[in-house]
């Protein structure tokens, strides 16, 4: 193993197939603690583990007797709560792979990863199977949106199904698109495991962890399989809420969360004190970013904090030390990681220079195994032996990081990663859009939001609020441009490619138009 930042919870070496891979993660845990709390939900309803792993096989039993085998893929397209969970905790007990879309998923982008998984089966949310209607959809063949049929399968009668091993893919989870497309990511069992217990590891045997991110995000995924690891309980909610954050905390009696992300904490910081804010069974929490802000709020609530740098392909290779000072730094590369910083021709840049982060790996499959169906995007990202993260660090002589920029062009909003070549196509559709650009511009809280800049065709008198009617349909919620500019000519590389630079440093200027401002506000549609 490399030497290097140790979490005093991350054991060495690969796990027990016990606490990898989830079929048998559920099997042993119901077997030795068939009346401990595994998980709550909600609606308030619950779940031991011996009650889990029953409703876990009769689902999966309802998927066999629709074609569900080892190896298939099958999608989730559910809110966060039982159906959800019990949807991904079936699919991988048949040793198929867990699909899971994103809710706000409709139009072009929902067609692309739904034929790119090529999966043949999903279940849906029957709020959501609309959005299905005139796509062309080549593999899918099965809509399930009545999920109480699954959960009248016959788990009695599963029997035994393959053996799933640690590198067996347990997942493809999309991550936004840079230069194209949303990417499926390839996740073995053993990477979920990695990544679970390295930012949620903290958690001792029994421990409860609320979880506020989606289950179509690593966020999700990662800290539910760390309450299973640690033989503990997750309370799932549907999405953050900043006034009832320490309520659900004190419900689910959870010593952590799924992650504070962006500006969560400011949200939560800006309470009124109360006499009773450290009065809650919350003992850490991991935060990206950490701030003298963030250091405040863990103080007043009584709380330990950590940090670090993750990505949906990797896990989490670099982490701070529990209560770091607010440096800005991700920390050091942890024990079994090796981390540089390259130039554009992966030659190692002097410590102190910018470089790009690559990363690799002690352990074999612990993290992605490439990107589904796109062997040219994966040899990229893979080239020399490393994993090319696209993200921008500096290393200190003390060896810590220091994350400086995006070297791709995906948009950070709110815990969201945006494609800005996705949105550009929905933009470019609008009849009086010549072209576009579409980059993302720092806001009031020190994340991202979206700007499109847009040259109209000759002629036409551009309306901005228009062109977010028209997106509504189109696009996700969190993707449609907060910001709107008209020019009269995007300028060009040698190469005829937009200058996309151009306007990410210009920023908000004095002639772009705020659709916040203009009163337009768009909202997570509830289920």
């Amino acid at each position: 193993m490399s030497e290097g930042h140790r979490p005093p919870w991350f054991p060495p070496g690969p796990p027990a197939r016990e606490d990898c891979v989830l079929r048998d993660i559920l099997e042993t845990r119901a077997r030795r603690f068939p009346e401990r709390l595994c998980a709550r939900f909600e609606d308030g309803t619950t779940l031991t583990y011996a009650e889990c792993l029953a409703a876990t096989r009769a689902v999966a039993a309802a998927l066999r007797e629709r074609g569900v085998r080892k190896g298939d893929r099958v999608f989730a397209w559910l809110s966060s709560g039982k159906p959800m969970v019990l949807s991904w905790f079936a699919i991988n007990y048949l040793g198929a792979v867990y699909v899971p879309l994103n809710t706000a998923y409709k139009g072009a982008v929902l067609e692309h990863v739904v034929n790119a998984a090529a999966g043949e089966v999903m279940i849906a949310h029957p709020g959501l199977a609309d959005r299905l209607q005139g796509l062309d959809l080549k593999r899918l063949r099965t809509v399930i949106t009545d999920f109480a049929q699954l959960e009248q399968g016959d788990g009695a009668a599963l029997g035994a199904p393959e053996p799933v091993e640690h590198w067996d893919i347990q997942s493809i989870i999309y991550t936004s698109g840079t230069t194209g497309p949303s990417k499926g990511v390839l996740s073995p069992y053993l990477q979920g495991y990695t990544t679970a217990v390295v930012n949620y590891g903290y958690m001792g045997e029994g421990e409860g962890i609320l979880v506020n991110l989606p289950m179509f995000h690593v966020g999700g995924t990662s800290s539910i399989t760390c309450a299973l690891v640690r033989s503990g309980s997750f309370y799932l909610v549907d999405g953050f809420s900043t006034t009832r954050f320490w309520e659900q905390v004190r419900e689910g009696g959870c010593t952590t969360t799924s992650g504070l992300i962006g500006v969560m904490a400011a949200f939560l910081a800006k309470a009124e004190p109360r006499p009773d804010d450290r009065d809650s069974p919350i003992k850490y929490i991991t935060m990206f970013p950490v701030s003298e802000d963030t250091i405040a709020f863990a103080r007043r609530f009584g709380f330990d904090y950590l940090t670090g740098f993750n990505m949906t392909e990797v896990s989490t290779p670099l982490m701070t030390d529990m209560n770091a000072p607010a440096d800005g730094s991700c920390g050091w590369p942890r024990t079994g990681m090796q981390c540089r910083l390259v130039d554009e021709h992966d030659i190692e840049v002097p410590r102190g220079s910018v470089g790009e982060l690559i990363v690799r790996s002690d352990t074999p499959w612990s993290m992605n195994a490439g990107y589904d169906g796109l062997p040219e995007a994966t040899a990229r990202a893979w080239r020399n032996g490393w994993f090319h993260t696209g993200d921008l660090f500096r290393q200190d002589e003390a060896g810590k990081y220091y994350f400086v920029d995006r070297l791709k062009d995906t948009i950070r909003r709110r815990g969201e990663n945006i494609s800005s070549f996705e949105v550009e196509n929905a933009v470019r559709q609008h009849p009086d859009v010549d072209e576009v650009v579409v980059v993302g511009v720092q806001n009031e809280v020190a994340e991202q939001d979206v700007l499109a800049v847009i040259k109209p065709k000759p002629g036409r008198a551009f309306d901005p609020a228009g062109l977010i009617a028209f997106l509504e349909p189109r696009l996700a919620y969190f993707m449609i441009p907060r910001y709107v500019r008209a020019v009269d000519a995007i300028p060009k590389t040698e190469t005829n490619k937009a200058r996309k630079v151009v306007f990410r440093d210009e920023g908000i200027t004095a002639d772009t138009w705020d659709r916040d401002k203009a009163g337009i506000r768009l909202r997570r549609e509830k289920l």
